[in-house]
C-alpha cells in the first residue's frame, strides 16, 4: 500500500509539473525559425528578399505588453523587407489595449512593406481593420497587391478573409486577384512570383494552386501541444489535414506558422511561440 501511495504521490508530482511547466515556461521565450525557399522564377533582383512571417498572437492570451514588445523587437533585428501576419492578432474572448497594439505594430520596420488578413478570433472585424490601417500594415482580405523591389516586374501578394465560419464563397474572395490575372494582356509585365495569405490551412484545397508560389497559413498553432514522435496531439477545425510547418503540394511551398500566442487553453509544449523568417532566392 505504502509503494502503491508513493507511485501516486509520484505521478501528480509529475503532472503537475508538466502542467506548470507548459504553462508558465514554454508559452514564454520567442523562437525565430528560418527557411530557405529556392525558386527559379525569382530574378536576381529579389534573390535574397526577407520576408517574416508572424501568426496568432491571440494578444491577451499568453502575449501582453511585454511579449509583444519582444516580438517586434525580434523582427526589426532581421532586417526585413516584408512582414505578413496571417490572422488571429485578438481573440474575441480575451481584453486588449488598442494603444499598446497599435503602438508596437506600428514599429515594425519593413523595407517594402506590412501585409496582414483577418483570422477567425479577429472579431469585431472593424477592430481588426482599424488596428491594421493604424499600424501602418496592408490589409489584404480578399484583395492583393504588388510589390516591387529594384525592378518593373512585380511579385504579387494576395489574401483571404477567415474561412472558419464558412469555406463555400472562397472562390469569391480570390475574385480581385483571379481577375487581374485573368486580364493581362500578352505585352502587360507580369508578376513573376505569386504568394497567398491565408489562415485555415486546410480550405487551399478548394484553390487552383497553380497560380500561387507560396502560401503562408497560421491556425493551427502547430498543434500548441506536442509530444516526442507522436508529434501534435489537437488542431482546430480549418487544420485538420495541414497543420505541420511545411507541406509541398505540387510546385507550390506551403509554410504554417506555429503562432506566439494560444488559444482556448494557455499551455504549449514541445512547441515554443516563434516567428517564420523566409529567404527567398534562385540557387
Amino acid at each position: 500500500m505504502k509503494k502503491f501511495i508513493i507511485i501516486i504521490v509520484v505521478i501528480i508530482i509529475i503532472i503537475s509539473l508538466g502542467l506548470l511547466y507548459s504553462r508558465f515556461i514554454a508559452t514564454k521565450g520567442l523562437k525565430v525559425k528560418e527557411y530557405k525557399i529556392i525558386n527559379n522564377k525569382i530574378i536576381d533582383e529579389y534573390h535574397g528578399l526577407k520576408i517574416v512571417h508572424i501568426s496568432d498572437i491571440h494578444y491577451g492570451s499568453t502575449v501582453s505588453e511585454t511579449e509583444l514588445i519582444n516580438i517586434v523587437d525580434k523582427i526589426n533585428e532581421t532586417n526585413p523587407d516584408i512582414v505578413v501576419l496571417t490572422g488571429d492578432l485578438l481573440d474575441e474572448r480575451l481584453e486588449y489595449n488598442k494603444e499598446i497594439i497599435v503602438r508596437e505594430l506600428s514599429r515594425i520596420n519593413s523595407k517594402i512593406g506590412k501585409f496582414a488578413i483577418s483570422g477567425n478570433h479577429d472579431i469585431p472585424i472593424e477592430e481588426f481593420n482599424d488596428i491594421i490601417n493604424k499600424s501602418g500594415f496592408k490589409n489584404l482580405n480578399d484583395t492583393y497587391e504588388l510589390i516591387y523591389m529594384d525592378s518593373n516586374k512585380p511579385i504579387i501578394i494576395s489574401g483571404i478573409s477567415s474561412n472558419y465560419q464558412d469555406n463555400s464563397n472562397i472562390g469569391v474572395k480570390t475574385e480581385k486577384f483571379d481577375t487581374y490575372i485573368a486580364n493581362l494582356k500578352a505585352d502587360d509585365i507580369r508578376p513573376i512570383y505569386s504568394i497567398l495569405l491565408i489562415h485555415e490551412p486546410d480550405f487551399i484545397d478548394n484553390l487552383d494552386l497553380s497560380k500561387y508560389d507560396l502560401i503562408l497559413a497560421g491556425h493551427s498553432h502547430g498543434g500548441q501541444i506536442r509530444l516526442p514522435i507522436i508529434g501534435k496531439i489537437y488542431t482546430p477545425k480549418g487544420s485538420l489535414k495541414y497543420y505541420d510547418e511545411y507541406y509541398k503540394i505540387n510546385n507550390t511551398d506551403l509554410y504554417i506558422s506555429s503562432g506566439l500566442g494560444t488559444s482556448k487553453y494557455k499551455f504549449r509544449l514541445f512547441n515554443r511561440p516563434s516567428i517564420n523568417f523566409y529567404r527567398i532566392t534562385n540557387k
